[in-house]
């Protein structure tokens, strides 16, 4: 079309393109992104001037799936998109994570990336493109944007690593790793895994980064067709006045006040220190403003504890690189849950509980993308304002909480039984945080599964590592961060898994990449860390319990021939609800022939059980069978054997004697005792009342 610059490219042997003119024309930048069939348009808005008052960089990522991309309708009474589904949400934060970080550090204008999904085939996921869709706009932006960056998904099936797998491939992937990376650097991870170890993880990495590459030289490209002039990057640092006197007059005290152990407690010391200083640096900057006094404070305070660890090799309570904060737990602290566990660390402790239930419990899933259609394992995750000693708004669910639940889920999910019949919902109440609440809801769900009686294939546990850098290159990582270190360092780098290998990951940065050094360091703190923490997981409960919890429901499952559906269901399912209204028993039926059986004592599991085999069972050759007459005829009566399962039991088969009539024998109703003789190859069943005589 008129107007429009394309760039097509390949990546992992499937087509993509960047294209930019057609749509948004008002917009600071707009561009589409496609994979095949997939397109994904991104427009990118900014403010003029900061807002007043304004003392952080307000970006925002949004994304939605529009189900005309799928030749669909919005589900629901109102025919129309509503609030954001949590794979949106989940969509914007992976959107928005690798982005941010490559602003300038004091650049507060206000961002908007608005991300929709326009047009989907159902084949694959559309979330790289998001990501890639938002730095395109960006790079061709006039915004001060470090990129560009690219992103693409890898997975492994049959020992082949594949770019940007389908559905149907990541359901035979051992792996599945959204990997986001500069030209030399990695920018951003997260997803899960099959318990892969870290060499292997190395390995996916630097595979998928190949490919990234590609997309960047793809966004280059597009900017040097459209005649825009390369972009450089600058991050200007500006004299602060107010800081360096800060620094003269607080910056020992600061360092001393570091050395407090206890959240609270500091947080006190901190709050102190800082209405003194206000004080006295108004006396020598009469015309200070809030703004210019916060900005200059939380400076030194993210100076102090960089300096402290990267020149004093010295973390905040005196806790050693590599050492983690005291562990605390406890299993079954709730009686009439399914399971429960406390796990804490340090001052960070979660409560989680584990709900079992059936099938019909399972979460749909209506994702515009395909995928997945429902949900067996759920992980919530609530963080209240009281768990950081805070009063604030509790209302709907944060996409915080979204995020830092859908970490610990898919972390587990690796690790569940393959045939568990049951739908499990785990809850991580965060009871206090100071720093990786979401490792801690990996460590304590792991706990209350265990105790739950679910067989997991292995405990796994998460660890987050913390990086520091200065000017100067140097940097250090630490293990088990708190929440300063969070806020005053420059990575989180969450990982979960077992002794065996990885499970889940997400990297969050600050600093614009990390190196293959970097993340391989990394990786390696975390697996001697969360070999530690299984140590003592294993100490508290060291297998899943034999039992499930006695109020916790029986589901028993029973394997029919799929075309024994119809006879077990009944006409107008008669038959599958009459053992319901019998036995008190729930009954799900899949089309693969598995039925599951829910119910809440073992009489009533037995009868059900009994029911259904008997519906579903097969009349054997030489088997006795306590049958019922049902019809009698002059050569012979047919007699029900089983349920809805009938056979002729001919006149000379009545007895050892000549029958000269066989209502001498029987009449309709009367209970016959009798065994299957033969099944002829069109299923005609003969019975013999008198083989069953003799057997006796």
């Amino acid at each position: 079309m008129k107007g429009t610059t394309k760039v097509d490219f390949e990546v992992g042997g499937l087509p993509m393109f960047f294209e930019t003119g057609l749509l948004a024309k008002q917009a600071d930048a707009a561009v589409s992104c496609g994979l095949e069939e997939n397109i994904v348009f991104s427009a990118v808005t900014s403010a003029n001037e900061v807002r007043e008052g304004c003392d952080f960089f307000p970006l925002q990522v949004e994304y939605r799936e529009k189900f005309y991309a799928a030749g669909r309708f919005p589900g629901g009474y109102i025919k129309r998109e509503a609030r954001p589904s949590e794979k949106e949400i989940l969509t914007m934060r992976v959107t928005d994570r690798p982005i941010r970080t490559l602003f300038p550090s004091n650049f507060y204008r206000e961002v908007q990336i608005n991300n929709m999904l326009m047009s989907c085939d159902g084949l694959r996921d559309t979330d790289i493109l998001s990501v890639n869709a938002a730095s395109a706009s960006l790079t061709l932006s006039d915004l001060p944007f470090n990129g560009p960056i690219g992103a693409v998904r890898i997975a492994r099936v049959n020992s082949n690593w594949v770019i940007n797998p389908t559905h149907d491939q990541l359901a035979e992937s051992d792996l599945d790793l959204t990997y986001c990376g500069s030209r030399d650097k990695v920018m951003m991870i997260e997803g899960t895994a099959d318990e892969i170890p870290e060499d292997e993880f190395i390995e996916a990495m630097k595979t998928a980064h190949s490919e990234v590459v590609k997309i960047i030289d793809a966004q280059l490209k597009l900017r040097s067709d459209l005649g825009l002039p390369e972009k450089i990057y600058t991050s200007e640092v500006s004299e602060n006045l107010i800081l360096d006197k800060a620094r003269e007059i607080a910056g020992e005290k600061f360092i001393e006040l570091m050395k407090i152990s206890g959240k609270q407690e500091r947080q006190g010391a901190v709050s102190d220190l800082k209405e003194t200083l206000h004080s006295q640096l108004l006396e020598n900057f009469a015309e200070m403003s809030d703004e210019e006094y916060f900005h200059a404070f939380h400076d030194l305070e993210v100076e102090t504890v960089r300096r402290n660890v990267i020149e004093n090799q010295t973390r905040i309570g005196g806790r050693g690189f590599l050492e983690l904060r005291e562990l605390d737990a406890q299993v079954g602290v709730l009686p009439r849950t399914h399971g429960s566990a406390v796990f804490g660390r340090g001052e960070t402790q979660t409560l989680c509980t584990v709900t079992l239930g059936t099938k019909k419990e399972t979460q749909g899933l209506d994702a515009v993308t395909g995928g997945v259609s429902e949900k067996e394992f759920l992980l919530h995750y609530n963080f209240p304002p009281y768990s950081v000693g805070e009063v604030g708004r509790l209302g709907m669910t944060s996409r915080r909480e979204i995020g830092h639940g859908n970490l610990a889920e898919r972390s587990i999910v690796p690790v569940l039984p393959d045939d568990f019949p049951y739908t499990v919902r785990v809850v991580s109440e965060v009871m206090g945080s100071n720093g990786s609440s979401s490792m801690a809801s990996a460590c304590g769900g792991t706990l209350a599964l265990m105790d739950a009686g679910v067989p997991l294939k292995a405990p796994v546990a998460g660890i987050s590592v913390g990086l520091f850098t200065d000017d100067n290159g140097a940097s250090v990582q630490v293990i088990d961060i708190l929440g300063v270190e969070d806020h005053c360092g420059d990575m989180d780098f969450k990982v979960v898994g077992s002794r065996k290998g990885i499970t889940g990951f997400q990297v969050d940065l600050k600093v614009h990449g990390l190196s293959w050094e970097q993340v391989q360091e990394a990786f390696e703190i975390a697996r001697k860390g969360r070999n530690d923490i299984l140590d003592y997981m294993e100490s508290v409960i060291n297998t899943p319990r034999e039992e499930l919890a006695s109020n916790a429901p029986r589901i028993t499952t029973v394997k029919i021939d799929p075309e024994k559906i119809g006879a077990l269901i009944g006409p107008g399912g008669k038959h599958i609800r009459g053992i319901t209204e019998s036995s008190g028993a729930q009954i799900d039926i899949d089309e693969d022939g598995t039925v599951s059986i829910y119910a809440t004592d073992a009489e009533s599991m037995e009868s059900a059980v009994s029911q259904v085999n008997a519906l579903t069972a097969e009349i054997e050759v030489g088997v006795v069978y306590d049958g019922k007459v049902i019809t009698v005829k002059d050569f012979g009566a047919f007699v029900e054997c089983m349920p809805g399962k009938e056979g002729l039991v001919h006149i000379s088969e009545l007895a050892n004697e000549r029958v000269e009539s066989v209502e001498s024998i029987c009449k309709p109703g009367d209970s016959m005792k009798v065994k299957c003789i033969d099944i002829d190859n069109q299923g005609r069943v003969r019975l013999s009342r008198k083989a069953a005589l003799n057997d006796d």
